[in-house]
């Protein structure tokens, strides 16, 4: 190339084409992600309501277009101009809201269209053209509407260099109407995650009802084809949520963070809070029912950014790894914009890279307490398992409790202390039985006994509790592993030896003198230690 030709060599700083479409690349998640930059200019301009389109388009209806409508303040010619373009917002660095690069608007659109067209009207007094409101209600008037629009195939053919000077539309949409708004729609969709409108619309409403669900807390209305986005705590902990129940655990953690590592005088706060779920309560739910309400595979940490969530997702665990008892507690954190580059907040917005120093201060803390719950978790979970695991053998012996002789009201006052004592020990004599109802007359617990026989029991004139020794070699052999298996087989012979030993224990409660009672106790003992023997072997 002769240096001529080469002074005549495009050396612009950006291939304008390529970069176009190199930018539809840019890292977006999803269409929530995208969606979701619409959304947060929507609130950025002051916007109430907030409403989301989505539906078939073209002669064959299988393109798909896109588009949000606001009531927010909308822009004067100038402001769509530069808003359309990528940097060109006029808040550029600015982090007293929701955005600060001026990039989500051109490149969440072209992300996933090849056309995004702009409606916008305000009633700023600054507008020159001295445009009004209509006299015919609220609806803009023809004069006030001012459009511009990025179209890809435009860019690439070379027709379109520049961001269009925005021009005023003699007939507008008819979704431009009130005072002040801003109309975007997305054409030429073929970037969308799903090709059916009824599947992207039912991932988008809970996507969006968890990242702005202080926004909606706070009175701003999302909808999407009409129908109200409801918002989702995560923590769920809100009254009145959809799905709530939690509760808060421990206090409200505080860190003051400095906005840089080199540079200590500017700090931010960053403010953590736990929930642990009900076990107790949801553990009977469906694995259908635990999916729908974000219980199952739902573990994790969401990250909020001046009330807007960015990311979730297994933060600041440290070495701990995520496991399925980690499903019944939830995180969440929030921190001031300042902190935007400790937690590596990239112009999407939709993902967090944590900076060292970050992660040192907050990981100790929070990997604790992550800790903690998951233990408390498992505990729950175990005594439930304790509890279903003899609710059939205990619900089949009281409903065939009418068909028996009835016991002798042996309530001695040995008896009372001694299930008083139990009581104690034993948190779950003092729920209704697992499957059972209040009145069940028979109880089956795990325990140490003072002696080394296999079970031992309690009654105290209207219950029975039988206690299993897991010390005797016939509960490690045999027992144990009938309980811990899952197979139907397995289950209906625990239940039937469950029973064996309540009818045992309950003979002997009906033995009539207390000679005959103390006959059976050392009967009982000797069985127990000569069984021990033959297993021991």
């Amino acid at each position: 190339m002769t240096r001529a030709s080469s002074s005549k060599a495009d050396c612009s700083i950006i291939a304008l084409e390529k970069f176009i479409l190199a930018t539809r690349d840019s890292g977006y998640k999803g269409t929530a992600s995208a969606i979701s930059e619409l959304v947060d200019n929507a609130i950025q301009a002051n916007a109430t309501d907030i409403s989301i389109s989505i539906g078939s388009s073209g002669e064959d209806k299988k393109d798909i277009s896109v588009s949000v409508l606001d009531n927010g303040c909308g822009m004067d010619a100038f402001t769509l101009r530069q808003a359309l373009r990528f940097g060109g917002s006029t808040r550029f660095g600015d982090r007293g809201g929701l955005g600060r690069y001026g990039m989500g608007l051109p490149n969440a659109s072209l992300s996933h269209a090849r056309r995004v067209t702009v409606y916008t009207w305000s009633f700023q007094r600054g507008d020159r053209q001295g445009r009004r409101l209509s006299e015919r209600g609220n609806r803009a008037s023809p004069d006030r509407v001012y459009m511009s629009y990025l179209d890809i195939d435009e860019i690439v053919q070379g027709k379109l260099d520049q961001v269009p000077s925005p021009t005023l539309i003699k007939n507008p949409p008819a979704q431009c109407s009130g005072p002040s708004g801003t109309f975007v729609v997305w054409t030429r969709c073929d970037r969308l995650d799903y090709r059916r409108v009824s599947t992207i619309t039912r991932k988008l409403v809970p996507e969006l009802g968890r990242r702005f669900r202080h926004f909606l807390w706070k009175g701003v209305r999302i909808s999407i084809n009409g129908d109200p986005v409801i918002p989702i705590d995560p923590l769920y902990l809100r009254p009145g949520g959809k799905v709530t129940g939690a509760r808060l655990f421990g206090e409200e953690l505080r860190y003051e963070i400095a906005a840089d590592d080199e540079k200590r005088k500017v700090t931010g706060t960053v403010r953590v809070r736990f929930s642990e779920l009900p076990v107790h309560e949801w553990h009977k739910l469906s694995n259908e029912e635990k999916r729908r309400i974000g219980v199952s595979n739902g573990a994790g940490v969401s990250i909020v950014r001046a009330g807007r969530e960015v990311d979730y997702g297994w933060f600041f665990m440290g070495s701990k790894r995520r496991e399925n008892y980690d499903d019944w507690w939830r995180c969440e954190i929030q921190f001031d914009p300042v902190l935007d580059e400790a937690f590596g907040i990239t112009h999407t917005k939709q993902q967090i890279r944590p900076t060292a120093y970050l992660l040192e201060a907050l990981t100790p803390d929070l990997e604790t307490t992550a800790r903690a719950l998951n233990a408390r978790a498992r505990k729950a979970h175990l005594a439930i398992k304790a509890g279903e695991r003899f609710s059939e053998a205990e619900r089949v012996a009281t409903e065939c409790e009418k068909l028996l002789r009835r016991l002798p009201k042996k309530e001695t006052l040995q008896a009372r202390s001694l299930m008083k004592e139990l009581e104690q020990i034993y948190p779950a004599l003092r729920q209704p039985p697992m499957g059972g109802s209040e009145g069940s007359r028979y109880r089956i617990i795990e325990g140490t006994l003072k002696d080394t026989g296999f079970f031992s029991f309690v009654f105290d004139g209207s219950r029975l509790v039988l206690l299993l020794n897991p010390d005797h070699p016939f509960y490690r052999e045999i027992y144990k592993p009938l309980a811990d298996g899952d197979s139907p087989r397995d289950q209906q012979f625990r239940a039937r030896l469950e029973l064996l030993l309540l009818a045992a224990a309950r003979s002997e409660v009906a033995s009539s003198s207390r000679i005959s009672a103390v006959l059976l106790n050392k009967h009982r003992a000797e069985w127990s230690n000569t069984l021990a023997t033959f297993l021991n072997g």
